[in-house]
């Protein structure tokens, strides 16, 4: 096989149909079941969102209504899971506190299945598992802040919606209607980018014909990388690190003579610029305005400006958000685990597209290690020389 035949990183490979999310080449957008993604931010709450990546359409009202009475009804965590994420250490990397949790509701909701099989569940019972999911992950990200930082976790409200309820649960505290807004638009703005790492992970598991849990916790391994989710934390590093604007130019000049990977700029997909980026970056401007921080405003478009003049590589989305969520009073260690408390909307609609036309991903591989040698002192088995050799009495 010669070199130019293998894709790295599987790059430029297509390995399925989806009819979950594409980006428009023409517009450079990003689309979900086919509606652009900043229109979806701009007009619909994160619940509308996730039934539209569920089951192809934005709900009717009374869809809606159904939907976030089940979410609302499901937010609690039951004491297995709080008891899984306090036996773990503090200084554990909320990553792994989420991964966790996510198997011990997994381990429960499948306990009893006679066989792997029965634990995979039909569709209805993975849609309603996905919903489950969708409607725990607040409660688990927002208590592993909360212990970090020595309080006492809260209890989830059914009078508030998807969004209103994250944040009360993180800061118990009425959010103000601004702060509402921008963390919406974040999460929908995180639910979904086709065959990205994470995603394909889960879809390479469920291929298997493993269950829905077990594909959620390979994505949330693939999101712990850098490379991926883990950008909207090192690009909060890198702010702290900066400290202010008047720094960035020599902390710039300092990280391009090293070779740095700068954080949060470039993207797989986009070459135009991410098309997220506006969307986001206008909620951060609210909230710059909201919390009166013009530094961070000034900081962020420094950095944005001397980079991309020197480098011509534009912002993706983790660069506005990482940013964004420090404002609204998140932990940067806590970044990645709200960008699977949006994601796991995509990754389940994936999760039931694969298993509703399943083949085993299986790629191949080309060997360049050493040819074939043998071991000096090694005597063959005669007698399974033999057998190989008839296949067919083998089999027989």
């Amino acid at each position: 096989m010669a070199d130019s035949d293998i894709k790295k990183g599987l790059a430029g490979v297509v390995a399925d149909e989806t009819a979950i999310s594409k980006v428009n080449p023409e517009t450079n957008s990003l689309l979900y079941r086919g509606y652009p993604v900043q229109e979806l931010a701009a007009t619909q709450p994160f619940e509308a969102v996730a039934h539209l990546l569920w089951h192809g359409e934005l709900p009717t009202p009374e869809q809606l209504a159904d939907l976030r009475a089940t979410e609302r009804a499901n937010r609690a965590l039951a004491p297995e899971v709080k008891e899984a994420i306090d036996r773990l250490p503090l200084d554990s990397h909320p990553m792994d506190e989420v991964r966790t949790a996510v198997s011990v509701i997994g381990a429960i909701e499948t306990a009893g299945s006679g066989n792997v099989l029965d634990a995979v569940g039909t569709p209805e019972q993975n849609l309603d598992r996905s919903l489950k999911l969708f409607a725990a992950l607040p409660a688990i990200v927002s208590y592993g802040q909360r212990r970090r930082r020595g309080l006492e976790p809260i209890e989830p409200r059914d009078d508030l919606d998807y969004a209103a309820n994250f944040l009360w649960l993180t800061f118990g505290e009425d959010p103000e209607p601004v702060v509402v807004d921008a963390f919406n638009r974040s999460m929908i703005l995180y639910a979904e980018h086709s065959f990205n790492a994470s995603t394909f992970t889960a879809r390479v598991i469920t291929s298997t014909l493993s269950d829905l849990y077990s594909a959620v916790v390979g994505a949330i391994g693939a999101l712990k990388g850098p490379l991926h989710g883990g950008a909207n934390e090192a690009v909060m590093h890198i702010f702290d690190e900066i400290g202010s604007a008047d720094q960035v130019v020599p902390w710039l000049d300092r990280a391009l003579a090293e070779k740095r990977k700068i954080m949060g700029f470039g993207h797989r997909v986009y070459k135009r610029g991410d098309s997220r980026v506006p969307t986001m970056k206008a909620a951060l401007d609210s909230l710059v305005e909201h919390y009166d921080r013009p530094d961070v405003a000034e900081l962020y478009e420094t950095l944005e400006s001397e980079f991309v003049s020197r480098k011509g590589i534009y912002p993706n989305l983790d660069y506005p958000s990482g940013p964004a969520y420090n404002l609204i009073g998140y932990d940067t260690l806590t970044f990645t685990p709200l960008f699977i408390a949006a994601r796991i909307t995509g990754w389940t609609a994936h999760i039931a597209e694969q298993q509703s036309s399943n083949a085993l991903i299986r790629p191949l591989s080309a060997y360049n290690g050493p040819d074939e040698r043998h071991i000096e002192e090694y005597e063959p088995d005669t007698a399974a020389i033999e057998v190989l050799e008839r296949p067919e009495e083998a089999a027989s």
